[in-house]
């Protein structure tokens, strides 16, 4: 499989592994070190939501809180932005959520290290 094709089967385990409940491809795409943050829609400019962690995200995912916000709309679209040896940049859009996603390519595949989201109102 090409860098490409493997990136994108990281962030399809991701997206689609979290509204399904999958823990175990929500670990599979995250880097153990993942800082994961949203910035807020309120009008706040610069505002944004906690640290989220690999752990955090596997846990939700188990707990179902990717079910619970699954929205009617489902689709989604993936753009590898950039790819650059061993780091790529990706863009995630669908009807909830607008991401950017920094991988790295680690001796066990493609990981999502980095994640900056908001919600699309």
């Amino acid at each position: 499989m090409d860098d490409r094709s493997a990136i994108l089967a990281t962030v399809r385990d991701y997206w689609d592994g979290w509204f399904a409940g999958d823990a175990e491809r929500m670990t599979g795409a995250l880097h153990p070190d993942l800082v994961k943050r949203g910035a807020a829609i309120d009008g706040t400019l610069g505002k944004l939501t906690g640290v989220m962690t690999a752990d955090d995200m596997t846990r939700w995912t188990r707990e179902g809180e990717g079910i619970a916000t699954r929205p009617v709309d489902t689709t989604y679209e993936v753009t590898v932005d950039d790819v650059y040896d061993q780091i790529a940049t990706v863009t995630v859009r669908s009807a909830i959520y607008r991401e950017y996603l920094h991988l790295v390519k680690t001796q066990d595949g493609w990981r999502i290290l980095n994640a900056l989201y908001t919600n699309v109102s």
